[in-house]
């Protein structure tokens, strides 16, 4: 596995890709910040592994085959038809094809957020990747990489700021962003169940966000990457369920 600097460099380039020299800070938005709302309704203490639907060891979770250690098969595409979904959990592909729409100033900021909430899950999936032989840790951070990117993609079309630019890895400019990173990282740091049990509470958290974030929005391109990245998510926590439970 590669090292945390090369990790890091791999996610500088590709927001690199959709940024443009964008600026850091998150737009204000009357005091509006989506995502520290959602640390405080979704990022509680740390549960235990999920369930899923067919989520054992090697058990098929739709067309393609298996999910979990063992199982065999490229996986289903994903519903939004962006990518192919892998069976360690990465998928393939995230690119925006639908036409650009109208943004209110709370579903501008909550696209903002969308970036750190895709920084947090890379950076910790990388963090876990380098410190325990599984390679579920480092397909799905690759995976974040993708997903970041589409994000950054968006921001720069809507005009928008993107607060993890020039960021290094671990580091977040929203404050509960930070506690919620370092929390969780102190929590996968004490041994690899662990880990995979953080992998299992983000991609929760990341579901319920990404729910919420769909309520009135009409934006076709915004909805697009929303679609895709729920059932990646989706994706995602089916994998880190099975290997917590293998």
């Amino acid at each position: 596995m590669g090292t945390m600097t090369r990790r890091a460099a791999v996610l500088v380039a590709a927001g690199a890709l959709g940024l443009g020299g964008l600026a850091v800070a998150v737009p204000a938005v009357a005091g509006v910040n989506p995502f520290a709302s959602q640390v405080a309704a979704v990022w509680g203490p740390g549960p235990g592994p999920g369930g899923g639907d067919g989520m054992g060891p090697g058990v098929g979770m739709g067309p393609g085959g298996g999910m979990g250690p063992g199982g065999t098969g490229a996986g289903p595409r994903s519903s939004a038809g962006m990518g192919t979904m892998t069976r360690d959990g990465s998928c393939l592909g995230a690119g925006v094809t639908a036409a650009k729409g109208t943004l209110t100033q709370e579903q501008q900021a909550t696209l903002a957020t969308m970036a750190q909430e895709e920084k947090l899950a890379h950076d910790l999936y990388a963090a876990f990747a380098d410190a325990y032989p599984v390679r579920i840790f480092d397909r799905i951070a690759a995976s974040e990489t993708r997903h970041l990117t589409a994000v950054r993609a968006l921001l720069d079309r809507y005009g928008l700021a993107d607060p993890t630019a020039g960021q290094a890895a671990g580091k977040f400019t929203d404050p509960a962003v930070q506690a919620t990173y370092d929390r969780l990282l102190a929590k996968g740091r004490t041994g690899q169940a662990a880990a995979l049990h953080v992998g299992v509470e983000v991609e929760k958290a990341d579901i319920a966000a990404l729910t919420a974030a769909q309520a009135g929005l009409t934006a076709p391109d915004v909805k697009q990457l929303y679609t895709h990245l729920l059932a990646a998510s989706q994706h995602h926590l089916a994998a880190f369920t099975s290997w917590s439970t293998s």
